[in-house]
């Protein structure tokens, strides 16, 4: 078995038109930019169409050869990933196996684009994101990686071998190096070479996507739900209780946060029990807030709200306790199938909420503060409705724009947070294939083998910048809402 390329037979069509078009591109942008400084202001007209009429002269020609350039640019790159498809093995090198391994991602990401842009109309402010081209490009990149992790996670695909087996005689060997024969996976080559450990590179990568995935969204959401349900009250009564909690919130915002983190998932802190009591209080949050927001919506319909709250509270209920509960720790009184996280999830798992809960608090606490003096709490309040119901029912889904954009950047926070941990060896395991442990441990020989460190890095980098993009497009939107 031969050692695949980067590119294989697809390369010697593409990769030369692929360099001519980034050229001519490069010259196209470089040539706008001179002449847009010697320009003169142009103002805006029409057309008899009622279309807005082009720049005309050199600069105009220039924009309008970006602009085809572009699109012939971006052509190609999607050539790179579409024609291997219909490729045999190995024709189209590396990248053309590679798009293989991601065709149900591509699938899936085509069938959401396609109904979310169908019904984009019906769908709120999720579907205007579709107005919005850096949105969409933000959005495409997240979802890329969430339906990564959800095939790898859920149904086993995408891998190409077991993320944790070692092949003799593949110790940091170059991508597209095939595997000894009774050894194959899926595929017969690592398709970006061995790490230090002589393991897949891009099955850990991918694998990497789910530890990625299933803690820094979940762990935003309970960091925000700690946040609003200590928030609203705080901006909404004032006094006593706002000046406690801001005290609090601010004397934990006064530690830095890697300190915080290092503090709580060192060993000898775990050993202490600290970070099991602390899940214990702060994810008794959701069940608060669930609990009011379903008790004050339905407050004046007992039959109803019971129908409903009991078996939430129920479901939530077995489900904190199945957290919090873990073997060999001093909270332990359930039986091990219960456990839903081992215990170095759980404490990264934890640090991550314990951390960003006060500085959602305090944007929380902000909102409401302004939104409490407006009319729409006034009426409420001469309707005769309770202050939760006016926190929860009224200021919230006011306050819903400046949320969802935060939530968007503190996600991409997070992830960074936990690449971090992992660099340092802290939180995860050592075998555990999430980026900032991968990234580790390729950097100690990046001078020598660079090939290990990049993918993982590449991979958060395209995360952490998806979800900015993602942030932003939100706020375009919002603001116009």
């Amino acid at each position: 078995m031969e050692a695949l390329t980067w590119t294989g037979s697809l390369g010697t069509i593409l990769n030369p038109a692929l360099t001519v078009l980034v050229a001519l591109l490069t010259i196209a942008v470089v040539a706008q930019m001179v002449l847009g400084l010697f320009a003169a202001p142009m103002t805006l007209q029409s057309n008899p169409d009622g279309t807005l009429q082009a720049r005309g002269g050199a600069l105009g020609a220039s924009e309008t050869a970006v602009k085809y350039l572009f699109l012939a640019t971006l052509a190609v790159v999607v050539a790179y990933i579409i024609v291997p498809l219909v490729m045999p093995y190995g024709s189209a090198g590396i990248l053309g196996e590679i798009s293989k391994r991601f065709l149900p991602v591509w699938i899936a990401l085509i069938a959401l684009y396609t109904l979310s842009i169908m019904y984009k109309r019906k769908l709120g402010l999720y579907g205007k994101l579709f107005d919005s081209t850096v949105g969409m490009i933000g959005f495409g990149l997240v979802m890329f990686w969430v339906f990564t992790a959800i095939f790898v996670g859920l149904f086993d695909m995408i891998l190409t071998h077991d993320y944790l087996s070692q092949v003799s005689g593949l110790k940091n060997k170059t991508p597209g190096v095939p595997v000894p024969e009774g050894t194959e996976g899926a595929i017969p080559h690592y398709l970006l070479g061995g790490d230090n450990l002589a393991r897949d590179i891009f099955s850990r990568v991918v694998t990497g996507s789910v530890f990625v995935i299933s803690i820094a969204p979940l762990a935003t959401i309970f960091a925000f739900m700690v946040g609003i349900t200590l928030g609203l009250p705080a901006g909404f009564y004032g006094g006593k209780l706002d000046t406690v909690l801001s005290f609090v919130a601010n004397l934990i915002l006064a530690f830095p946060v890697i300190l915080l983190f290092y503090l709580l998932v060192t060993p000898e802190i775990v050993l202490t029990g600290i970070p099991s009591y602390m899940a214990a209080f702060l994810f008794i949050f959701p069940l608060i807030f669930f609990g009011v927001l379903l008790n004050s919506r339905y407050y004046t319909q007992p039959a109803k709200r019971n129908a409903i709250l009991i078996p939430v509270l129920g479901i939530l209920g077995w489900l904190y306790l199945s957290v919090i509960n873990q073997q060999g720790t001093v909270i332990n009184f359930l039986p091990a199938w219960m456990d839903l996280f081992d215990i170095s999830i759980l404490v990264v798992f934890v640090s991550v909420v314990f951390v960003n809960a006060p500085t959602v608090f305090r944007i929380v606490r902000g909102l409401t503060l302004d939104l409490r003096t407006r009319d729409y709490v006034a009426a409420a309040q001469t309707r005769g409705e309770g202050a939760w119901y006016i926190m929860l029912w009224e200021i919230l889904p006011n306050a819903r724009g400046p949320l969802i954009v935060d939530f968007c950047l503190r996600i991409g926070y997070t992830t960074i947070l936990l690449g971090t941990l992992g660099f340092f060896g802290l939180g995860l395991s050592s075998e555990s294939p999430d980026w900032g442990s991968t990234i580790n441990e390729g950097r100690k020989l990046l001078l020598i083998y660079a090939h290990p460190a990049l993918p993982p890095a590449m991979a958060l980098l395209s995360l952490v910048l998806g979800l900015n993009l993602l942030a932003d497009g939100l706020r375009e939107e919002s603001l116009k809402d």
